[in-house]
């Protein structure tokens, strides 16, 4: 079924007080004559001063609704990071680099226009490992149908000076895309919760942190010849600390779909395993839920920062779980609550591993707000670029989309379709 969208907003939109220049991410990322870095170009010094404040430290309170230019200009260069992980990315299944990097490790980011110039220096690939045994016939099948780890993403460190100064402090990133091999569809059906902790996740309390068993597995499970993602990002992280331990250091982990189920876990596990570890904030867009209450808790506890980018059109961030269970503590059916039922049924629920709890602070958009869709579909919802569009236009919640996002749009690239 096609669905036609009609604007449900015939006012004119209130145009918001400037805050600031215009971020230079904003306008790269969409504008064909800019460029994503423009050397020497003057800092923002609200970034510079602010920074750890952008960053989640007092819960993003006063800068989503209405939505900081600072933090928009900040998302969206998170999020070109995610887009230069998709472009490094090998889709074609006839390909002998097919489910690996396109690039040499020090191209990646040079080769992606979103981020070319960025001042970040690529310093570990990332591959994530499916569980999944395979039959002995899946020999005689397509080779697309057998790859059992596959490239995923990279780390990158800020190493230019202006940049450094610019963001405030020497700035780590972790990019990872989203769902793209057979292997990782299959994981994504393993939907209920398992345990985390145990040697993987050492838990200094009784309770019981889970999470997705597919998303689990693929951050966990590792071959002879390739190390699994928990085992590569521990390592590297660890070499990036030592290395910069005399400085001012952010951990910024980002990531769409899967990647951005991954981002969480990998933000747990770093803050769970490694000693005095920087301030560590998670900014992921169309996220599924994994994790349960429990899990959140011991996140909080942590200091892990979460802004959850969510489009309310977009199925993906519904699911997985048929029960959802908020920060009180209640369960809820969708949109349902059932707290009035005993606690016998409510324990049974429980039991069944399919109660998830919503992670981090949300920046809740909607397509149907959008300029650039002339219809809606769960392809186009979930979509990186949607997303982009969406905050980049975004002013606030009484007033979806900015005036000037129409012309900006008009002149847009046009940035690969994620699938």
């Amino acid at each position: 079924m096609r669905l036609t969208f009609v604007s449900p907003f015939p006012f004119k939109a209130r145009v918001a007080p400037p805050q600031e220049p215009p971020n230079r991410w904003c306008c790269a990322i969409y504008n064909k004559t800019s460029k994503p870095i423009t050397k020497g170009a003057r800092a923002p010094s609200r970034l510079s001063k602010r920074w750890i404040e952008y960053h989640g430290s007092r819960n993003w309170e006063g800068l989503l609704d209405p939505l900081d230019d600072v933090l928009r200009g900040e998302i969206i260069r998170y999020g070109s990071f995610v887009e230069a992980a998709y472009q490094s990315f090998d889709f074609d299944p006839s390909s002998p680099t097919y489910a690996a990097c396109r690039y040499a490790k020090n191209m990646v980011l040079e080769r992606c226009s979103t981020v070319h110039g960025c001042g970040y220096w690529v310093t570990k690939n990332l591959h994530a490992t499916s569980s999944i045994p395979l039959p002995r016939w899946i020999e005689r099948m397509p080779r697309w149908m057998q790859v059992q780890s596959s490239w995923i993403g990279y780390v990158a460190v800020c190493n230019d000076k202006e940049e450094i100064s610019r963001l405030g402090r020497r700035d780590i990133v972790i990019a990872l895309r989203g769902t793209a091999t057979c292997l990782e569809w299959l994981e994504n059906l393993r939907a209920t919760l398992t345990h985390c902790s145990g040697d993987s996740f050492p838990t200094k309390q009784n309770d019981e942190p889970m999470v997705e068993a597919g998303v689990l597995s693929l951050y966990t499970s590792g071959t002879n010849t390739c190390p699994s993602l928990q085992q590569l990002l521990r390592h590297e992280v660890l070499k990036i600390l030592k290395l910069y331990k005399d400085e001012p250091l952010s951990l910024t982990i980002t990531g769409h779909s899967l990647g951005a189920s991954l981002a969480v876990i990998a933000a747990y596990d770093i803050k769970t395993t490694i000693n005095h570890s920087p301030h560590l904030s998670v900014i992921s867009f169309g996220g599924p839920r994994v994790a349960n209450q429990s899990f959140r808790h011991h996140l909080e506890q942590q200091g892990v920062k979460v802004l959850r980018i969510v489009n309310s059109d977009d199925l993906i961030t519904k699911v997985p779980g048929f029960f959802v269970e908020d920060h009180d503590g209640v369960i809820h059916e969708q949109n349902v609550c059932v707290a009035h039922l005993t606690k016998w049924i409510q324990k049974r629920v429980k039991d069944s591993r399919q109660v998830y709890a919503n992670i981090g602070h949300e920046l809740r958009l909607s397509s149907r707000d959008s300029l650039h869709l002339n219809s809606i579909n769960v392809a186009t919802c979930h979509d990186l670029k949607t997303y982009l569009d969406l905050v980049n236009g975004f002013v606030s919640s009484t007033c979806p989309f900015r005036a000037g996002a129409r012309r900006m749009l008009k002149k847009a690239t046009n940035i690969p379709t994620i699938k």
